[in-house]
């Protein structure tokens, strides 16, 4: 299978890439969200762009995922806890009331 290879020219400064001598020339590292394969390349962020948007888009997506779940915990613990509070007024347990006390610093 053949790769196709992105042209050098640069829109911005209207001819071929300078590579390091602009600053936008920028060395990614890390796996490719589209492959899975590891990526240690240099290039133009601007080219860069979609790809680390695709990355961003897993990540938000992992990090909701997990949002979910604790979410999903604590409304399980929630429930829980409603069961015991009506079980304990069923078995004539009755809930303390408790009182905050104001205690001054005497001066």
């Amino acid at each position: 299978m053949t790769q196709i290879k992105p042209g050098k020219y640069c829109p911005l400064i209207k001819k071929d890439c300078i590579e390091l001598k602009c600053s936008w020339f920028t060395q990614i590292r890390g796996i490719n969200p589209n492959t899975g394969n590891p990526v240690d390349e240099w290039g133009c962020a601007i080219t860069w762009m979609p790809t680390l948007l695709i990355e961003n888009s897993q990540q938000q997506r992992s990090t909701s995922a997990a949002v979910e779940s604790f979410r999903n915990e604590v409304v399980k613990g929630n429930q829980e806890n409603q069961q015991l509070y009506i079980q304990s007024i069923q078995q004539g347990i009755i809930p303390t009331q408790i009182t905050q006390l104001n205690i001054l610093e005497s001066e």
